[in-house]
């Protein structure tokens, strides 16, 4: 019986291919013989050779560069106005976050001009972050709400964001995530009744209108507390949406235990960690988000990387794009901090930014280079994975195709 004519819109060929899609715990390889065929947006062939049943498809030829999965940031706040520069000084000064925050700065600054942007302005600055990110190689990232901290205005955010989401299709994926941040400081007094508002209010409404796809609360010193914390994922779980959070920034406060313990998707900085919270993640295949950007640029400890390492934990690597602690949108200049400040190796900076971020947001069909895996790929100038993260202030990829359709360089 002949086989059935294999219809794709192009192949590439030429690449040195890194998949990413390499078992747990095996190295990642290169591939110079890979060809891998389009069709409708996903990658129909990924085999040795143009596939005999074919028929006439236009080639690419990608000359000889590096070819990786196109990647995934899985932990931003790219919806906010206003910046903080005045804040960096300070800690450049010598004074802490926590300081600073307890001054009126942090989260809380950033809080009065997002409220007093207009849902036009919000979009527009969101769209120039999102767009730098996509130049830097990003074709899938996750955005969070969390800068408003009432009810009406965390659901603004979010209809904000699936408003950019909607114009981006295409050419970004965008993922939305619902953050409860922090007890804004008109609600001190009455924390609880703050606490019952977002569960019983904001996570039914958001979940009701699809507007996020998993919930992250702030576990932490200064946030919400393990109790708070609880309330709000459990909350989210019942509105039907999956649960991640902030933990061990500053304090560990059993956060990790805790989102393990719900079947969680993610626990993000993990500075400050113990061994339960470490096994918990293990057992449940929780993932540790690392967040060197904000990590270094607060002087905090780093995460216990070789016990994560050893315990099998996966590890991604996510920018924190946020206006306070990491303004920066592009994933290369994390990876070369996971690699030199963390020491994660280059395997791990790479599975960081691709399959575990893509794990981190609930995705399968991202982050790798597989057949039936959407045709999100970058294009370096470049042979060997280390040279990305390695030429960290110049890197950039030099084509970033979207759903088999080249959307830069």
């Amino acid at each position: 019986m002949t086989a059935a004519p294999m219809h794709l819109d192009h192949l590439l060929v030429g690449g040195r291919v890194l998949t990413c899609a390499e078992p747990a715990g095996a190295p990642l390889v290169v591939h110079d013989d890979l060809v891998l065929g389009v069709a409708g947006g996903r990658l129909a062939y990924v085999g040795v050779g143009v596939p005999a049943t074919a028929g006439p498809t236009p080639v690419v030829d990608l000359g000889g560069r590096l070819v990786t999965p196109g990647l995934v940031d899985c932990h931003t706040h790219a919806i906010f106005a206003g910046d903080r520069a005045a804040e960096f000084a300070l800690r450049a000064a010598g004074a802490s976050y926590l300081d600073i925050a307890a001054a009126g700065g942090g989260i809380a600054a950033t809080t009065t001009p997002t409220r007093a942007a207009s849902d036009d302005q919000l979009a527009a600055s969101c769209t120039a972050r999102l767009d730098r990110a996509l130049a830097g190689g990003t074709t899938t990232i996750e955005i969070k709400s969390g800068y408003d901290l009432t009810c009406a205005g965390e659901e603004r955010l979010l209809r904000v964001v699936a408003a950019v989401a909607a114009a981006r299709r295409g050419r970004q994926q965008v993922v939305p995530t619902l953050l409860c941040h922090l007890i804004p400081a008109e609600r001190q007094a009455d924390r609880a009744a703050y606490v019952d508002e977002l569960a019983t209010v904001l996570v039914p409404a958001v979940g009701r209108a699809g507007l996020a796809t998993s919930i992250d609360v702030y576990c932490d010193q200064g946030a919400f507390t393990r109790a708070e914390t609880e309330r709000l994922l459990r909350a989210g779980l019942a509105a039907g949406l999956a649960v991640r959070a902030h933990v061990g920034q500053f304090a560990d406060l059993g956060g990790a235990e805790l989102v393990a313990g719900l079947g969680g998707w993610s626990i993000d900085h993990v500075e400050q960690i113990g061994p339960a919270g470490i096994a918990a993640a293990a057992a449940a295949g929780t993932v540790a988000v690392m967040l060197p950007g904000a990590c270094v640029q607060l002087r905090l400890p780093v995460p216990p990387v070789a016990a994560l390492r050893a315990a099998g934990v996966a590890m991604a690597v996510a920018s924190d794009l946020n206006p306070g602690s990491s303004y920066c949108e592009t994933l290369p200049v994390q990876m070369w901090l996971a690699t030199t400040h963390y020491g994660l190796t280059v395997d791990e900076a790479w599975r960081g930014v691709t399959c575990h971020a893509a794990r981190a947001l609930g995705l399968r069909d991202v982050g790798v280079i597989a057949t039936g895996a959407r045709a999100d790929l970058c294009v370096w100038d470049a042979v060997h994975p280390a040279e990305v993260p390695y030429r960290y202030g110049a890197q950039a990829p030099a084509q970033v195709w979207v759903a088999g359709a080249r959307v830069a360089g």
